[in-house]
């Protein structure tokens, strides 16, 4: 089996709004859906669509315990490593799907 990329990512209302920690095979898609109201209650309900953060990981085992980590942690700690790679909390959504050139919603 070909080893295939995983991403655990947290989206945000807002700068230092409401937070939402998930993990995906398609971090383009997903994203999409989110802002879009597809498959998300509580990203719907509460407008987080700014995605803030994501890491890529190899293995969905190690993405799953990675995003039930970071869910785990108090509010401070996420928005502590959120501003460690991303101050200004940019949304890095549009950054990836105007870079990447697979960046199908398929």
């Amino acid at each position: 089996m070909a080893n295939r990329t995983y991403y655990v990512y947290i989206l945000a209302s807002s700068k230092n709004g409401v937070l939402y920690t998930g993990v995906t095979n398609n971090l383009i898609r997903r994203v999409y859906e989110h802002r879009n109201g597809i498959g998300g209650i509580f990203t719907s309900k509460y407008h987080v669509k700014r995605l803030v953060y994501f890491e890529c990981i190899e293995h969905v085992e190690s993405a799953i315990l990675r995003e039930k980590q970071l869910k785990s942690w108090n509010r401070s700690w996420k928005i502590e490593l959120i501003e460690k790679n991303n101050a200004h909390w940019i949304d890095l959504y549009e950054t990836l799907i105007n870079e990447d050139p697979r960046s199908s919603l398929g």
